[in-house]
Order: C-alpha cells, then structure tokens, then sequence
C-alpha cells in the first residue's frame, strides 16, 4: 500500500502564469481603451467581464509611459496621464494596481518610477522582444519544473519494472 503525502498544495505556489490567447477583430483596434482592455484580458490583469477600470488605466500608463515616451514614470506622472486620459484614479488604487502587476511579474520599480518590466536581452522599445521576455521566462522556468517531475516519475518508473 503506497502512503500518498498531503502536501498544502496553495503553499506550493510561487507564482501563477496566466495569458490568453484572444481573437483580435477590427472593432478592438479602433480606440485606445479597447485596445488596452484587450491587453489587459490577455496577459491575465484582467478576468473576462471584469470591469476593473483602475486596472486597465494603469495599464494604459504604463504602456504609453514605456513605449512611446520611453521613460519610466513617478507616481505623481502616472497620476497625472490617468487624470486626463481616464478622469482620474486614487493613489492608493494606482499603488494597489501597480504592486498587483509588480507581483504578476509585468511591472517593475526603482528609486520611486514604475515601468513595464524590461526585456531580459534585445531592444527595450520593441513590443514583440518585450512580450516574447516576458512570456518566456515564466514558461521556461514552469517547463523546467514539469521537465524534472516527468523524468523523475520516468527513472521510478523503471526502477519499478526491474524488481
């Protein structure tokens, strides 16, 4: 009789990956915050019918911070773009969305600015190295894992059959 242990699986989670692969109409590409809120679904900030607007505004922020000013942001600048573009967030909802993305592993910081986080090599500004690093890392890491249980259960396995 095989003694099976009970492991607290929640505590064996260092990190959930989730991304999406969602179809892309026209109709998403017509306004920013379709395009963002697209965003957001696919890389997992966002679950479908959620309607989290601080989330996707941070997002945007982000976004245009990064790839289109390249410059990576204060608070008081985050604040500020949300304003106008969005009508405004509360600071501690931006922090919540932000240390919430830090954690997804999407967002980095240092001495007070917040930027999406950088491509491992390759050229900062392009969206599809940054997409691909950011992807890449977690999946290679999951797939190492899943690689060393396989084989485990594998050289068990063989051992097995020769007794």
């Amino acid at each position: 009789m095989e003694i099976v242990m009970a492991l607290n699986e929640a505590n064996l989670i260092a990190k959930e990956v989730k991304i999406r692969n969602l179809r892309l109409p026209k109709e998403v590409l017509e306004t920013r915050r379709s395009s963002v809120r697209w965003l957001a679904l696919s890389l997992g900030i966002l679950n479908p019918g959620e309607s989290r607007h601080g989330a996707v505004a941070v997002l945007d922020a982000l976004v245009y911070f990064y790839f289109i000013r390249k410059k990576d942001p204060e608070i008081a600048e985050i604040l500020e773009y949300i304003g106008k573009n969005w009508g405004g967030i509360k600071e501690k909802t931006l922090r919540y969305h932000l240390l919430r993305m830090k954690r997804m592993g999407i967002v980095q910081n240092a001495r007070g600015r917040f930027y999406l986080r950088p491509p491992d090599v390759g050229d900062r500004d392009d969206p599809s190295v940054w997409v691909m690093s950011l992807l890449e890392s977690d999946y290679r890491e999951i797939a190492s894992k899943i690689t060393e249980i396989i084989n485990n259960m594998r050289s068990k396995s063989m051992g097995e059959e020769h007794e």
